[in-house]
């Protein structure tokens, strides 16, 4: 509570910080931004910008512009110390190396939820669970079916993914529309299918495999847990670590990227003090009213380690990756041409097909009959005032794939620049097609369902705290 005895501007030094202040621009312009992005779908926004620049940039009948989006983003950026040097095109940095924030976001949210989330809790897990494999296994069936045998054959792991940024967006935009519960619904089943999407990219989209890399990979996060079980808390210690392990990995034939994900299931999720240790500090250094520099240090280190780091690590990073690395990925690979009949081969293109069948036919179907499989033997119970509808709904926009869809296409088909912009336009229209039929679905559903076979004694589900 602030001092009655002063104005607000008395509690400033020197006036308010800059975007609380009157000027024009910190009022019309940083003020609206901050705002925005503090809004659940600011992410998916910056994402679908990102996504409508690119291919812009590609077919917008200009002059060399087409030319330019390939030159930029295949131009080698080369790391060189001595005599040791890596290169790879600035498209290749983004996708080994930025990505790795993004998964490791991912990995973060998983541990979270294994400790401190619905994972933890088998009887709420159940239902998401199951409805992920489903939503996982039916559209690599139904790819499979379209696609049959050749070359193509290979993409059947692009229709399994569900983006979390757009998928979670959509439902924010539909507001309170859309029980919590059937929120909850979506986001864990969304982290099981990272999770499922983790493991694909890792057994099956790995290239030619060096045991020595990896066993160093393995050995560098084995070190990790050594010193994390030592109480070793240095950040520096553990960059340098996790930077030798993306390089390691990188150089195994195993995706880099997995890299983040592994560090981040083996970050600390529980709190290393207490919160009272914090509050008893502060209370005593503040007994004469004041704090001098060494006490402010003392009680802001306290305070941190009071919260885990994986919420830590959550808050900072999670805004990095969602409005940085997301766009800039879809950026550097959404640019696919659209003309000279490159969109009406991809619509008679069985990959393009088998994506578009699998992520707005499968998903939905998967994981629909994969909750009633699951309700009818006991196993899951329905999400609390979700109908059947709304699973039907929330299914349909787990179709949207795009981000991880166009991270595995990249992987799919590494030889063949036709089948991956066959695969590009597929998940984009896909996508596209399931977004809007999901909030069709959803918005016919009504506000409110009514579970038809919920077990009798249903418990509501614990409300989320985070925003994905």
């Amino acid at each position: 509570m602030s001092d009655p005895q002063h104005t607000p501007d008395d509690l400033w030094h020197h006036g308010p910080v800059w975007t609380a202040s009157g000027r024009p621009l910190a009022k019309y312009v940083a003020r609206p931004l901050r705002e925005f992005l503090h809004v659940e779908a600011a992410g998916s926004v910056l994402l679908l910008a990102a996504t409508l620049a690119a291919l812009a940039w590609v077919n917008l009948p200009f002059d060399g512009w087409a030319s330019a989006y390939d030159h930029f983003w295949h131009t080698p950026v080369a790391l060189e110390v001595g005599e040791w040097r890596i290169e790879e095109s600035l498209q290749h940095w983004v996708n080994d190396g930025l990505m790795t924030i993004f998964f490791f976001v991912v990995g973060l949210e998983i541990k979270y939820e294994l400790v401190h989330g619905d994972l933890r809790d088998p009887r709420t897990a159940a239902l998401p669970i199951l409805a992920a494999v489903g939503g996982m296994a039916v559209p690599a069936l139904v790819y499979a079916a379209v696609v049959g045998g050749g070359e193509g054959a290979a993409g059947w792991g692009i229709p399994m993914a569900t983006d979390i940024a757009f998928a979670v967006g959509v439902l924010g935009l539909l507001g309170p529309r859309i029980p919590s519960a059937a929120r909850l619904f979506l986001l864990t089943l969304a982290i099981v299918d990272d999770i499922g999407a983790i493991l694909v990219i890792a057994l099956f989209y790995t290239a030619d495999l060096s045991l020595g890399w990896l066993a160093g990979a393995l050995a560098l996060l084995a070190a990790m847990a050594v010193l994390r079980a030592v109480r070793v808390w240095s950040v520096p210690v553990y960059v340098v670590l996790g930077v030798a392990t993306w390089y390691a990995l990188l150089e195994s034939g195993v995706h880099a990227t997995l890299a983040g994900v592994a560090i981040g299931l083996l970050t600390p999720a529980v709190a290393l003090l207490r919160p009272q240790v914090a509050s008893e500090y502060a209370a005593e250094s503040l007994r004469d009213h004041d704090l001098d520099a060494e006490e402010v240090h003392r009680l802001r280190f306290l305070l941190g380690e009071s919260v885990p780091v994986v919420e830590r690590l959550q808050s900072r990073l999670h805004p990095v990756s969602s409005y940085v690395v997301l766009p800039v990925f879809a950026l550097a690979n959404a640019g696919v041409a659209l003309g000279d009949g490159v969109l009406g081969d991809a619509l008679t293109s069985t990959v393009a097909l088998g994506i578009g069948a699998g992520l707005v036919l499968g998903k939905p179907l998967g994981i629909t009959l994969a909750c009633f499989v699951a309700i009818r033997l006991g196993i899951g119970r329905m999400p609390e005032g979700t109908s059947w509808p709304q699973v039907v709904g929330v299914g349909a926009v787990a179709g949207i794939g795009f981000t991880v869809s166009l991270f595995i296409a990249g992987l799919s088909f590494p030889g063949s620049d036709l089948l991956t912009a066959e695969a590009k336009v597929g998940i984009l229209l896909a996508s596209v097609v399931a977004a809007v039929l999901g909030v069709v679905v959803l918005l016919a559903s009504g506000q409110k369902g009514t579970s038809v076979a919920s077990s009798p004694d249903p418990e509501p589900l614990p409300d989320s705290t985070r925003q994905n």
